[in-house]
């Protein structure tokens, strides 16, 4: 494929949103719906919540651009238009969220829905790599279905946890997709690995006004860009395991957030300032400090799985990370002591 046609979709993607964004921010602050300082927000003045609405749309319509792209699989189109629509859904609901502050369950109801829709469309993780044995292992429905679902309803979980600074969960998302992207051009997956360069296009024309002092925060916009990135991990043969690794630090701290609020006998969707990045903050570490932190985490992992071949040691690495995150987050919790909950 032509270079010039991946700076097109790239110029289009990052166009599009630094475009739409200004309007968005104004729109929020005349619709009223924006952020407040409290809870687990430490800002200041009134910031328009509903970055969802900057991003969605120039996504959608960069993607929906490639399908007049010739097609090396002929169920890429069925994929794409599978995760745009699961994708709708989940914008939807973000969109509600952000309005009327949506209980978790009316929260749930929609990611089930549009991983289902996802499934339908053939966006599922029916192979896989035995990091044991180096063999492809394709897994039967009753298995995949879990599996997936699991996937692309966590996925938008813990982008939106790992939303508490500004442009920490868009940077991250960014450093994800260029990583996907870079993986799919190896492997010649040249016509799909489009769709990675537009969602980097997208957070990158939405960053200068996300980053802080934030102008606009993601909102239900964190769920956008966390199954988008879940379901483009598997659209080009389950890349999983690569997003996997890259967006890790997030995920262990999510799987410690919910112990423990569960060892405090307390919802584990409660919000509180418990989760890694809140608590640097709480320490006196400034935000642009902690957010280049995790830049450069989730960098340094995405090197190590575009590099690193065995998938035994890249199993290994993920393991040790995970204890000394863990281990890092438990002497954390009895320096500061439990988060206080604060129900956003």
């Amino acid at each position: 494929m032509p270079v010039y046609t991946y700076i097109i979709f790239f110029v289009l993607a990052v166009g599009l949103t630094a475009g739409l964004t200004p309007l968005v921010i104004r729109l929020g602050q005349r619709w009223n719906i924006v952020a407040e300082p409290g809870g687990r927000r430490t800002h200041h003045g009134r910031v328009t919540r509903i970055g969802g609405l900057a991003l969605y749309p120039p996504f959608v319509v960069a993607c929906l651009a490639t399908l007049f792209i010739p097609r090396q699989d002929s169920l890429e189109v069925t994929r794409i238009i599978g995760m745009l629509a699961g994708t709708t859904v989940v914008f939807v609901m973000g969109m509600l969220d952000d309005r009327f502050k949506l209980p978790a369950w009316k929260q749930a109801i929609p990611l089930v829905l549009a991983a289902g829709i996802a499934i339908l469309c053939k966006v599922f993780i029916e192979l896989y790599n035995d990091p044991f044995t180096n063999m492809q292992v394709k897994v039967d429905w009753y298995v995949m279905v879990p599996i997936t679902l699991f996937w692309l309803i966590g996925m938008p979980s813990t982008v939106n946890m790992l939303d508490g600074l500004d442009g920490l969960a868009t940077g991250v998302t960014a450093i994800s997709s260029l990583v996907l992207f870079i993986h799919m051009q190896r492997l010649g997956q040249f016509s799909v690995s489009l769709l990675p360069l537009i969602l980097l296009g997208c957070c990158l024309g939405f960053l200068p006004f996300n980053f802080a002092p934030a102008r606009i925060f993601l909102g239900g916009g964190a769920y956008v860009l966390g199954f988008a990135l879940a379901a483009l991990s598997i659209i080009s043969g389950a890349k999983v395991a690569t997003a996997l690794m890259v967006i890790w630090l997030p995920i262990v701290d999510v799987v410690w957030q919910i112990y423990s609020r569960w060892r405090r006998h307390q919802p584990v969707n409660l919000g509180d300032r418990g989760h890694l990045h809140l608590r640097l903050q709480d320490m006196g570490w400034p935000q642009w400090r902690i957010v280049l932190m995790y830049y450069g985490f989730t960098a340094a992992l995405g090197t190590m799985a575009l590099l690193i071949s065995s998938r035994l040691l890249k199993l290994i690495i993920l393991l040790v990370l995970a204890v000394i995150i863990l281990a890092g987050l438990a002497f954390l919790s009895g320096k500061t002591g439990d988060a206080t909950p604060t129900g956003d």
